[in-house]
Parts: C-alpha cells; sequence; structure tokens
C-alpha cells in the first residue's frame, strides 16, 4: 500500500470499479501503474502473489479495483484478497505518484473496507511508506506485522560451505521434485502466514515465470538405507530457493532496468533436521550461487519477531535496509 491520507472528498470526476477478473488492456494499465508507484518509492506496492495472478487477469478469489480520472487514465489501484478465513481478508493499494494528496488513497481504501465480506481488514504497506502509515492510522488501523528486508554486500568474504555429514546438495529438478518440496515447506512453515499451506499449483505457477531458475534452487537431501531391502533412498530435509530481481528477462526489465539484485527467496530445514546447521550451509551456497551469477547484492525478508533468524542472517553480514507494515481494522 501506497498512498496519502488527503481529503476523502475526492473529484466526481474520477470513476471506481470493483472487477472481478481483469482484461488484457485493464492489466496492462494496472502493471504500467504499479511500475509508476514502484520508481517513485523504491519498491512495488502490492507483493509478488498479486504480481504473479495480474499477469493472468488476476486471482478468481480475489476483487480489483479501479480508479479512473475522466480521461481513462488509471489513478488507482485496490486489491482485495478474502481467502485467509482466519487472519481475515488482506488489501494492498496504489495511488499514482503524481496524484496524492487529494483524497483518492481514501477513497479506494473505503471502497475496499466496504467489500470485505466479513469487515475486517488488514492492509499491507510495503516500505513503511510515510503516506501509507498516515492513511491507516487516520482510517483507525493499528500495526501488527512488520517484516525486515535486510540486504548483504556479495562483494564481501564468504565462509566456505559446511555441508553436514550424511547430507548433500543438489539442484530442484522441474517435474520431479514439486510434490516432495511442497510437503517439505508447509512442514517448514505449518505455522507461517504467507509460507505455509502451499499446494503444488503454487510452485507450477512460479516455474513459468522468466526468473525461476532451478540451477538457483537448492534441495539438501539425506540418504537412508532400509534394512529390509538393502536400498538408498534420498529424503529431502531443507531448501534455499534463490531469485533475481531486475534481469534482462525480469519483469521490470527494459525502460524500468535496474542493477540486479538476488535474494533469499525461501530457505527451510526440516524439523528433524534443525540443530545440524543445515540453515547457515543452505544460505551459504545460495549466497555463493548468487555470486557466481555475477550480483553484488542480495536480500531477503524477515519478520521482525524471529529473533532467531535475524541473528542467523546478522552472523552472516545482513543489515536491516527496509520495512514492510501490515496494519489491521478489527
Amino acid at each position: 500500500m501506497t498512498s496519502s491520507a488527503g481529503d476523502p472528498g475526492a473529484s466526481e470526476s474520477h470513476t471506481l470499479s470493483e472487477r472481478g477478473q481483469l482484461t488484457e488492456a485493464e492489466v496492462a494499465q494496472v502493471a504500467e501503474l504499479i511500475d509508476e508507484v514502484a520508481d517513485a518509492d523504491g519498491v512495488s506496492p502490492v507483493n509478488e502473489h498479486v504480481l504473479l495472478h495480474l499477469r493472468h487477469g488476476g486471482d478468481v478469489d480475489s476483487s480489483n479495483f479501479l480508479l479512473h480520472s475522466a480521461d481513462g487514465t488509471l489513478l488507482g489501484y485496490g486489491h482485495l484478497d478474502p481467502t485467509d478465513p482466519v487472519a481475515g481478508p488482506a488489501a494492498e493499494l496504489a495511488i499514482h505518484p503524481g496524484h496524492r494528496g487529494k483524497g483518492l488513497g481514501r477513497r479506494l481504501l473505503t471502497a475496499v473496507e466496504r467489500a470485505s465480506p466479513d469487515g475486517r481488514l488488514r492492509l499491507w504497506a510495503h516500505g513503511a511508506h510515510a503516506g501509507a502509515e498516515a492513511l491507516a492510522q487516520q482510517a483507525g488501523y493499528r500495526r501488527t506485522r512488520v517484516l525486515w528486508q535486510m540486504r548483504k554486500s556479495l562483494l564481501a568474504h564468504l565462509p566456505q560451505v559446511e555441508i553436514p555429514e550424511g547430507v548433500r546438495f543438489r539442484q530442484f529438478v522441474p517435474g520431479q521434485d514439486e510434490a516432495a518440496w511442497t510437503a517439505l515447506n508447509n512442514l517448514a512453515f505449518a505455522d507461517h502466514p504467507d509460507q505455509g499451506g502451499w499446494s503444488e499449483d503454487d510452485i507450477l505457477l512460479r516455474e513459468k515465470e522468466p526468473w525461476f531458475d532451478p540451477a538457483g534452487f537448492l534441495l539438501a537431501e539425506t540418504v537412508s538405507t532400509h534394512v529390509s531391502s538393502g536400498k538408498s533412498e534420498p529424503e529431502l530435509i531443507g531448501f534455499h530457493w534463490t531469485k533475481i530481481h531486475g534481469s534482462t528477462t525480469s519483469e521490470r526489465a527494459g525502460k524500468h532496468a535496474h542493477e540486479p539484485i538476488g535474494e533469499v527467496y525461501v530457505l527451510g530445514v526440516h524439523p528433524s533436521a534443525r540443530g545440524m546447521r543445515l540453515g547457515p550451509a543452505l544460505t551459504l551456497a545460495g549466497l555463493r550461487y548468487l555470486r557466481s551469477r555475477g550480483l553484488s547484492q542480495v536480500m531477503l525478508y524477515v519478520d521482525e519477531s524471529n529473533a532467531a533468524a535475524i541473528a542467523v542472517y546478522s552472523a552472516l553480514g545482513f543489515t536491516r535496509w527496509d520495512t514492510d507494515v501490515s496494519y489491521l481494522r478489527d
């Protein structure tokens, strides 16, 4: 969410509409607006899930809100995801940088609130934007969750990778590893509000993205021998899925290109393997892979409340760079 508080009485010349799935022309308009906001604020106003589904017209279970000027220019976009019955519906908003401070953010937020199926609403503000903070406070929301973006230079020293005894690392194989990876991911993130509960469709959708690179998707597996057969069978116990933003094939190439940056996209370890220092080994292996691709910087996201993970990443040289905030109206 990136917006400004302003006067809620926006001009009547603006039209606000709610859509299910979007047309190709509407998707193009929203994508252009998101790029404009990202260029101005330094961060995308919507998360990866929204971006992925937008390319296909949007998620069938979600709602899209389009705020147009009289001449048809898209000035605001809102996304409402009502699919989490526990945490409640979630929304993200974007207002064109040249049209803030005119009450458009409040008008868009009001429309999204009215569409919430149970009256609750969680708002995500990416980059802890001051205008978003003001809008949330003015509308009666409180902070409930904070995500840190941490960064590290890949030009600095990287320790050697120490793979635990009895474990081997290999790359992900599309068409073979989806089921095992999904099971491990959901086990490792059973209590996580975003990463837990994935289906194989979630990973297949990402495999279609231009940034997907199986060589940068590292799996850790151990080999156990069955007494009855004497045969060895690998067991997946950890993974480090890396991602590269801003490459020549990325979603922001062309006029929006920027120096590529790597990401510790998802890092997970089987509960039974904790204490083996598998997480640090996988992290370093992924960082070394990203550096081998010629990258100089790497980023990651971690919950502010996850002190253990922050300690691990800090020990590897990561420092806090930016903040995403979730707001809640009960």
